[in-house]
């Protein structure tokens, strides 16, 4: 089972991204997502959470009200969709998916906001 970032780029800031989590040789139905940034020289910070049924979010207070976090079960895929950038926001993006017995991270996607 692998997981998989997807979607950065370059944008300037006030834009938008989206940016998705996908899963592969699984199902993404019985784990939590999480997404995570990083700066270099900075661990990983979470920034936002998914429930496996989608019943409870979670944001920092860094992105509330700006980012959407959402998930598809059905295309074992999840999302972060990030409004209003600011050029902080720049980072290496990643996703983890986690249950119980396991937990998966994805390869990160990075995100660069201009000013």
């Amino acid at each position: 089972v692998q997981l998989q970032a997807s979607g950065g780029g370059l944008v300037q800031a006030g834009g938008s991204l989206r940016l998705s989590c996908t899963i592969s040789g699984g199902t993404l139905d019985d784990y939590n997502i999480g997404w995570f940034r990083q700066t270099p020289g900075k661990g990983r910070d979470g920034i936002s959470c998914i429930s496996t049924k989608a019943g409870a979010t979670f944001y920092s207070t860094s992105v509330k009200d700006r980012f959407t976090i959402s998930r598809d079960n059905a295309r074992k895929r999840a999302y972060l969709q990030m409004n209003s950038l600011k050029p902080e926001d720049t980072a290496v993006y990643y996703c983890k998916a986690r249950r119980f017995d396991v937990e998966l991270w994805g390869r990160g996607t990075q995100v660069t906001v201009s000013s």
